[in-house]
């Protein structure tokens, strides 16, 4: 199972809510791989330090994936790609969890892929004919879905991929690859105005792709990613309860329809900016601090609506 996470705006909280999924389904016993798309890297450095990734890592990202099928058009295993951060596996066998959780990095670099790939798209629209350039889209946007699909069947019970904040050509990868699309927002203006925008642009991706993967007899099948919903994050509370100016846009949202999360996810901005430092996600921290108490029960409520979702999605179909 493929599950991309997405929204237009940044800083709604998407890497953290990410790790803590990934961290609190490995504790349940779940196979777990995070794959950080995102330029800004912040996913990677949530669990690796930025000298282990210098050391060790720099050379074993995602950008040289994507730059090896660009450059050369080779297909590496992206399964060489995989590292296990060190410090979330010892907290995972210190709680005596039986699940995996792995990373595969992102690097700074990975801003230009999304140009290479545009420039890859449009040279194999030079000179060709219209079913040729059919089969090049297909074949260029569907790369990450060829990579994944061995590691979503054979050795993940779940992947989780880390998008950047747009809908350029690395995101449109993830999209064409995922089962389901995840939505964090923040009930403010700004992150509520374009999620409706949002769903519209992925329909549109999802219609473009799948038009031409019905004319074309090369193998390629027409996507449909389940949208599981969107989760509010950062949400302040008063008495347990969202703000009144808060509560109004998580109503909004609610009124068109599109699907949300009962669980919210509080504005904990301490607690959670000391967990990248520590490389474990606040959910695999000792619960018996008073200050976690709440931020655990939240994430783990979260990750119960999350595998009750993907549940109904596999019965959907």
């Amino acid at each position: 199972m493929i599950i991309s996470v997405i929204n237009y705006k940044g800083g709604v909280g998407k890497t953290t809510m990410t790790a803590n999924i990934a961290a609190e389904m490995a504790y349940r016993g779940k196979k777990v791989l995070v794959l950080d798309l995102d330029p800004q890297t912040n996913l990677t450095f949530s669990f690796l330090t930025v000298e282990q990734w210098q050391h060790a890592y720099q050379h074993q990202t995602i950008k040289r994936w994507y730059d090896a099928f660009i450059d050369k058009d080779e297909e590496l295993d992206l399964k060489d790609f995989i590292t296990r951060p060190e410090r979330a596996h010892k907290r995972l066998r210190a709680l005596e969890a039986t699940g995996i959780l792995d990373l595969i990095p992102s690097h700074l670099g990975l801003v230009n892929v999304d140009n290479d790939l545009a420039i890859k798209i449009w040279k194999g629209n030079q000179g060709v004919t219209e079913r040729s350039h059919r089969y090049e889209y297909l074949r260029i946007l569907s790369r990450l879905k060829t990579g994944l699909i061995p590691l979503a069947k054979n050795e993940y019970d779940i992947i989780l991929i880390d998008c950047p904040p747009n809908l350029n050509y690395v995101t449109q990868t993830a999209i064409i690859a995922s089962d389901g699309l995840l939505i964090p927002a923040k009930p403010d203006y700004l992150s509520t105005l374009g999620i409706s925008e949002l769903k519209q642009h992925l329909n549109q991706l999802i219609e473009d792709y799948n038009s031409k993967a019905q004319m074309e007899p090369y193998g390629y099948k027409p996507i449909c990613p389940y949208w599981l919903g969107v989760v509010f994050t950062m949400v302040g509370l008063w008495k347990n309860e969202p703000y009144q100016t808060l509560q109004d846009y998580i109503d909004r949202v609610k009124r068109q329809q599109i699907g949300t999360f009962e669980t919210l996810i509080t504005e904990n901005k301490t607690d959670y900016s000391e967990a990248p430092e520590k490389g474990i996600p606040v959910v695999l921290t000792p619960a018996s601090k008073d200050r976690y108490a709440s931020i655990h029960m939240r994430l783990k409520a979260l990750t119960s609506e999350v595998e009750a979702k993907i549940q109904q999605m596999k019965s959907g179909r």
